[in-house]
């Protein structure tokens, strides 16, 4: 009878415990397909057939770099750096005379190529030997470039301004940012699990308030088949173009961090110290090539190792992993139901963009940390300065700009991100920290 008990016991827990982990990957996951979905002008059942192929492949990614990649319960999720890349294509894109679909074929080859350059640097254990330039400075830069290139992106999905300019939508902004302070609120002040669902608590309550004040915001009832697999190849064939292989090896390079950082908060997490070992970064960055050819197949966004999944296991104290394997799976089983990924795909793109704002604030947080963690001392200031400047000022300018560029030229110089990171890998490279010996000289003098 104990035995029973125990068992019982068992099953009871794993159960809660995975479905925990189902709601933290759903509530990482449902956003961003709504923002790209507003940016390239995309209808509601193509945001729907987006989301179904965002579900399955976060649920198939994450379940393969759990058991064969870095093999930790880390939640691949859609990355930053690529909604940042969607965002600047598509604008520039549009200005260079393509369609949407014919950029977000283009993009399905970009995230082919740094796959293949991933699989690639893990397959020749090549991506534990480019860690080195990763400094703090590097990391709290790029995090820092990150959130002010996508904060433009994510205000204008909620002041309603994404792409036609128009005069904003009182309503729905005030929801947006009513919405906002919420999970802001909530991830700051809530305990136990309203602090651990913020996110999701945030857009089912803004999705409630814009039902209430505005209405529906799908374009109607359309049939589903109650059954449908992910479309392969939904945007088309991949549009491979020479210019998008540099912007590819660069995301590549960057993309490493990510795979370390998640590494290292987790395994903090989990075993109370951060570590991780060649060979784990290098079987994660082949394995993350992998995934990005799934998602590029499959016509979604690449996902990475996000470091988030380690304040969910803080939150949470659920360390287990296969509680999060079989959350993965469920994910992808749910992707396979479109009535369900449509229901889900209602949520108005105001609510979204304004509760992914609210996450990027602990995300800016996170990138002044790291800056801040050595001393500011002139030479890194001065490597910043120039940086910032150039990198931001980049986002602020138009698109047309750069419409006479080459396309190899307007895909590398139209990204302030791309720019602004690769200023401070350069600089810190090249300028090098002055040694005890010549600081004490210099003191002396």
């Amino acid at each position: 009878m104990r035995e029973l008990e125990t068992k019982s016991g068992t099953l009871i827990g794993t159960t809660l415990e995975t479905s925990q982990w189902f709601v933290f990957l759903l509530a990482s996951s449902v956003a961003l397909p709504i923002v790209i979905g507003s940016i390239f002008e995309l209808n509601f059942a193509e945001i729907a057939g987006l989301m179904q192929r965002t579900f399955f492949a976060v649920g198939i990614t994450s379940f393969l770099q759990g058991v064969f990649g870095h093999r930790l319960p880390i939640l691949e999720g859609p990355a930053g750096l690529w909604i940042s890349i969607f965002a600047v294509m598509a604008y520039s894109g549009v200005e260079s005379g393509k369609s949407y679909i014919e950029t977000l074929q283009t993009l399905e080859a970009a995230m082919l190529w740094t796959g293949a350059f991933l699989l690639l640097f893990g397959i020749f254990r090549l991506a534990h030997r480019v860690l080195f330039v990763f400094t703090p400075l590097v990391t709290g830069a790029f995090l820092f470039l990150l959130t002010v290139q996508l904060s433009g992106t994510f205000l204008q999905g909620m002041l309603g301004v994404q792409q036609e300019i128009e005069a904003i939508h009182l309503t729905e902004a005030t929801i947006a940012f009513f919405t906002f302070f919420f999970v802001l609120a909530l991830s700051l002040f809530g305990k136990g699990w309203l602090r651990s669902y913020a996110v999701l608590l945030g857009i089912v309550t803004g999705w409630i308030a814009y039902k209430v004040w505005i209405g529906s915001s799908q374009d109607g009832v359309q049939e589903m088949k109650l059954f449908q697999a992910p479309e392969w190849l939904a945007f088309g064939p991949p549009n491979f173009e020479w210019s998008v292989i540099p912007l590819a090896f660069i995301t590549a390079v960057i993309l490493l961090s990510n795979i370390v950082a998640s590494v290292v908060a987790v395994s903090q997490s989990i075993y109370g110290k951060p570590s991780y070992t060649y060979s784990q970064v290098n079987r994660g960055s082949s394995f993350l090539g992998v995934t990005h050819g799934i998602t590029a197949m499959f016509s979604a966004i690449a996902n990475v190792p996000l470091a988030s999944s380690s304040g969910f296991i803080d939150l949470t104290g659920q360390k287990k992993k296969r509680p999060f394997l079989y959350a993965s799976l469920i994910l992808v089983v749910v992707a396979f139901f479109p009535p369900i990924v449509s229901f889900i795909s209602g949520i108005p793109a105001p609510v979204a963009n304004a509760a992914l704002l609210a996450t990027f604030v602990q995300l800016m947080g996170l990138g002044l940390s790291n800056i801040a963690s050595q001393k500011l001392d002139q030479r890194r200031l001065t490597i910043l300065g120039v940086s910032f400047l150039l990198g931001i000022g980049l986002m602020f300018l138009p698109s047309e700009v750069f419409q006479g560029m080459p396309g190899l030229m307007r895909n590398l110089v139209s990204n302030g991100l791309l720019v602004g990171t690769m200023l401070v890998i350069i600089f810190e490279q090249l300028w090098k920290e002055p040694s005890q010996s010549e600081k004490g000289r210099d003191q002396n003098e």
